[in-house]
């Protein structure tokens, strides 16, 4: 038997799969810690289901922990960039274009330096091993302990990212260093912004992959865990504690996946309806087809790894403004909608509203409609 959980920044959902079949589901609050909300939502479905956490075999769990914490600016580490590029690509520094709000809580500590390669693999310039020992040493005077390491085409050779890492190592050994030869393609900025993203949520990644262990250890399951990243694959824990912004936009993926699954159907369109956002994407093969151009993260343009996802501004809580002849979105009550939709005794008209009297659903109070308005 297999657990699935989805850890959303409102709700933490779970299900029970055994030969093929959702045995148990639940839907529970998320918790401010994470952890205890991952335990009632695995304690609810056992529990449903009569069964032991012996009968386990695997827990999977996705998330938007590291997505929502980048694009609300929350839980990020200051980060030391630094790139290997003279004496070429220095005309626009590291972060160039970011949004002044990330930058302030990301920090400007960029370093240039001698290094980097051309597109056929021949050195621009040797790396500069002296410089670089002068800035492992200001980096710890500054007690950074996310590194960001980009090179000039270092996705066709990286020895230089390498060594770099090697030297700053030395002096900073406790530092969590990210390379952009891990992580994207050939485009510098684009690569090196992915880079420091990834390196900013390096404490974060650490904290909610703790929180997760510890929800399992808490219930006494012994099962491997493993977490979604926007392939539609899993990886383990310590591989998402060293590339969380792998897991960036794994929500829609991990629909995609499951109405491959559930349908039997390898290649379709999949709409992800949440609460604010319609999410589009194309299965191919029963995966997600992966994106070809970069992709936009928080104010970010990046060129990782990404799905090829539509995102509209229209879910189940998008605001109908009247005023407007009946616009809907992009505007949404989110996460307060079983307080504020008129089905459910609040005040404003969403999209939830009209599709009950459409009798397009059957959610909350019908009676609304022949109900004077509330002011």
């Amino acid at each position: 038997m297999r657990v699935g959980i989805d850890v959303g920044g409102t709700n933490t959902d779970a299900v029970l799969v055994h030969e093929g079949q959702v045995v148990a589901a639940t839907k529970q609050a998320t918790s401010a810690d994470i952890s205890s909300g991952i335990v009632d939502a695995i304690n609810r479905v056992i529990g449903d289901a009569r069964i032991s956490v012996g009968d386990i075999d695997a827990v999977m769990i996705g998330t938007t922990q590291f997505t929502n914490a980048f694009v609300e600016r929350r839980c990020l580490d200051s980060v030391a960039a630094v790139r290997l590029c003279l004496p070429a690509s220095q005309a626009l520094e590291p972060m160039v274009e970011w949004p002044r709000d990330l930058i302030d809580v990301v920090g400007e500590n960029y370093y240039l330096t001698a290094g980097g390669y051309e597109y056929d693999g021949r050195a621009i310039a040797p790396v500069d091993e002296e410089d670089l020992r002068k800035i492992a040493l200001d980096i710890r005077s500054k007690s950074l302990g996310a590194v960001a390491i980009s090179s000039v085409f270092a996705p066709v050779r990286n020895e230089g990212e390498l060594r770099a890492a090697e030297i700053i190592r030395e002096y900073n050994p406790d530092a969590r260093i990210t390379l952009s030869s891990d992580l994207g393609r050939i485009g510098l900025l684009e690569r090196e912004n992915a880079t420091i993203m990834n390196a900013c949520l390096a404490t974060h990644a650490q904290h909610v992959v703790r929180s997760f262990a510890s929800a399992l250890k808490a219930l006494d399951i012994q099962a491997p865990l493993f977490l979604t990243q926007n392939d539609g694959t899993v990886m383990g824990c310590e591989r998402v504690a060293r590339f969380p912004i792998m897991t960036f936009s794994s929500g829609p993926t991990n629909s995609m996946r499951g109405a491959a699954w559930l349908s039997g159907v390898d290649d379709a369109l999949v709409i992800d309806i949440g609460g604010t956002t319609c999410d589009i994407g194309a299965l191919v093969n029963g995966f997600p087809r992966e994106s070809a151009i970069s992709v936009d993260i928080g104010g970010v343009r990046t060129n990782f790894r990404m799905p090829d996802v539509l995102a509209i501004g229209l879910g189940g809580g998008s605001l109908v403004e009247e005023q407007t002849g009946g616009e809907v979105g992009p505007r949404s009550v989110g996460y307060r909608l079983t307080e504020e939709a008129l089905v459910f005794g609040g005040k404003t008209l969403t999209a939830t509203d009209i599709a009950v009297a459409a009798n397009m659903a059957d959610i909350g109070d019908r009676r609304w409609r022949t109900s004077p308005r509330r002011s």
